[in-house]
């Protein structure tokens, strides 16, 4: 199950400075953006399955970080997606606040910080934007992982947030809309945290200790920079060990 997201903020802190530890592996963001696809979906909802499989074969390019937030509006239809979270719905309902939309529904592909309705037609996702800010992700012990970002001259206020994510789910649904069908899942979200940035001048790095709870799946942590008003993308590291 999910962790609580008020169990992860109490799991999650600032640090003055780099840990003195040795990085067992890390990853650093480069001059180019990678490719930030966030899938909202529902194990209750009989329209999502293509979209599942759409990510499932979007996220093995290149550059390309995939993201399945479940959210918990359809677990009224009868069958609890185990995978979803209120703070998954909440993130959905923060773009709904951004794009001007006017209600959340799935499945909804964000891309790059862009609504997009014609996911089902994107074979080729678009190319790199330039960086704004320098990131990175390194391991320093069995769940204790540390973020660094700076922004570069110029960056908007920026935001930031990490995930953990999982592969290589599947469920048999017994009820809603659902019932009766196999589901596999890649990319699910199973941690999320928003962190807590503070206004920085450019060159400036800020230092996060991330605590990761155990979990299921080989999985990945994910690190998104973002600017704080538009939600778009200036940054982001995927990290596997």
């Amino acid at each position: 199950m999910n962790t609580p997201v008020h169990v992860l903020a109490a799991a999650l802190a600032c640090a003055a400075g780099p840990l003195q530890a040795q990085a067992t592996c890390q990853a650093h963001g480069g001059p180019t953006v990678p490719t930030v696809v966030e899938l909202y979906t529902s194990e209750g909802c009989s329209s999502c399955p293509p979209a599942d499989r759409w990510l499932t074969q979007r996220q093995s390019g290149p550059g390309v970080i995939a993201l399945a937030f479940h959210v918990d509006y359809w677990d009224r239809l009868g069958w609890p997606d185990r995978y979803a979270s209120p703070a998954y719905t909440q993130r959905q309902r923060q773009w709904q606040h951004r794009l001007g939309l006017g209600f959340v529904y799935t499945p909804q592909v964000v891309l790059d910080g862009e609504d997009r309705k014609d996911w089902h037609r994107i074979t080729r996702l678009p190319g790199p934007g330039a960086a704004l800010a320098d990131a990175s992700l390194r391991r320093l012990a069995a769940g204790t992982y540390e973020a660094e970002i700076r922004p570069h001259a110029g960056a908007p206020a920026l935001g930031a947030y990490w995930a953990v994510t999982e592969d290589g789910h599947r469920t048999t649904v017994k009820a809603g809309e659902n019932d009766g069908a196999t589901l596999h899942h890649d990319a699910v979200v199973r941690h999320y945290r928003e962190l807590p940035m503070r206004s920085a001048h450019a060159g400036a790095t800020q230092h996060f200790t991330l605590q990761v709870p155990p979990g299921e799946r080989a999985r990945r942590v994910v690190l998104v920079v973002h600017d704080a008003a538009t939600g778009r993308p200036v940054q982001a590291v995927s990290l596997g060990c």
